[in-house]
């Protein structure tokens, strides 16, 4: 089933999430399906469970033909090295924007099997992990313009 994605004014995309208590919940286990499923249906990289419209930290990753199912994820640690480039999101349809980010991430969290995992990743990944990472904080795409250009998006 594709559940609707909240958009940018949508209130819930500026809430900070609540960790999952049982990675292993009924519940969670089927939002998991259910976000890969809207999440392949729109042609996303990620999605994150407030742009569904549920507060809880739970993001969902495909690069490369590779699955990561992120449950309370975590950055421990990030490279002092910064590189732009251009993002999209689904909550900014047709958007793209230029975003500076660490070049590199490590992460900690529970896989969709409730297993502790660390992950450490650049690129597409890498961008990937920060950008779903800030969904779960309540940071949206704009909010890491830079601020010269804010003026010209915000309506």
């Amino acid at each position: 089933m594709t559940l609707e994605i909240r958009k940018n004014g949508d209130e819930v995309l500026r809430k900070k999430t609540v960790k999952i208590k049982d990675p292993l919940d009924k519940e969670v286990q089927s939002l998991i399906s259910e976000m890969l499923e809207t999440m392949r249906s729109a042609n996303g990289l990620g999605l994150a469970a407030p742009q569904i419209g549920k507060s809880i930290r739970l993001c969902v990753i495909e690069e490369r033909g590779e699955t990561f199912v992120l449950i309370n994820p975590q950055i421990t640690a990030k490279s002092k090295t910064k590189i732009i480039m251009e993002e999209g999101c689904l909550s900014f349809p047709g958007e793209f924007f230029e975003i500076n980010r660490p070049e590199e991430v490590k992460v900690r969290y529970i896989d969709e099997k409730g297993i502790a995992k660390k992950i450490k990743a650049d690129g597409l990944l890498g961008r990937a992990l920060q950008h779903e990472i800030d969904h779960l904080d309540g940071v949206l795409i704009i909010d890491r313009i830079k601020k010269s250009r804010k003026s010209k998006i915000q309506k």
